[in-house]
């Protein structure tokens, strides 16, 4: 086993892909907006995860007014969780916690110096929906696409993230699943911390993650003191 033990001050945390797995009801929902968009749903799909919702409204379905790509991003995260419940109804998976996530953040939880934020993509209307789905407790902080004016993979989402939590981005840790969001950590100047949940390892590879570990099962967490203690394990499964 290669393992790294690392401090840090803080945690910053990507949702979907990181946190929680979403997979079946996105597929669904963008199905459903390739056929009436008339997109190439696999190019659609290669490229759009970690991305704001309303980038990828403006990019793939060509939406340039306000109030429409409003609309149209609310309609479209709306769906994700509506597909979600449905399948998790039906005993299928909707949204479904990742392994070790759990036990992560219940450590995170459990101290007293609560440094750490999501940091997502998603809208806030989405996030506050999509979390409780999964099981996941909110956050102490939660940085969202709406508080934000270029999302992943520009830098400002996770420097927002080290701001809301008082804490230097160079102090901070960034963990992600997704091209985008790794190159928003590695230029807001954290150390990333890149899990391959959503994305085989040699399509994260390279983009400037620190550590590349196969899911949050193979990090464990302490603190004291003002800071966070992590034992990354990043042997390869």
């Amino acid at each position: 086993m290669s393992s790294n033990e690392v401090t840090a001050k803080a945690m910053l945390f990507d949702m979907d892909g990181t946190l929680l797995d979403s997979t079946p009801a996105v597929l669904a929902v963008w199905t459903h907006f390739a056929s009436e968009y008339n997109l190439d749903l696999s190019e659609v799909l290669r490229t759009s995860h970690g991305v704001r919702t309303v980038d990828n409204m403006k990019r793939w379905c060509g939406i340039s007014d306000e109030a429409e790509l409003q609309a149209a991003t609310e309609l479209f995260e709306t769906m994700i969780v509506t597909e979600a419940k449905r399948l998790q109804d039906a005993g299928e998976r909707g949204l479904e916690i990742l392994p070790g996530v759990q036990d992560f953040l219940e450590t995170l939880r459990g101290l007293t110096y609560p440094a750490w934020a999501i940091v997502t993509s998603a809208t806030g209307k989405y996030a506050s929906a999509a979390l409780p789905t999964a099981g996941i407790v909110a956050p102490p902080h939660l940085i969202t696409a709406d508080d934000v004016t270029r999302g992943k993979p520009f830098p400002e989402p996770y420097l927002k993230g080290a701001e809301l939590v008082n804490v230097d981005i160079k102090d901070c840790i960034v963990v992600e699943d997704a091209p985008s969001g790794i190159r928003s950590g590695v230029a807001s100047g954290a150390r990333v911390l890149a899990v391959c949940t959503s994305h085989a390892r040699k399509e994260i590879e390279n983009l400037g993650a620190t550590w590349i570990v196969e899911d949050l099962s193979r990090v464990t967490a302490s603190g004291a003191d003002g800071h966070f203690t992590l034992v990354i394990d990043t042997s390869s499964s």
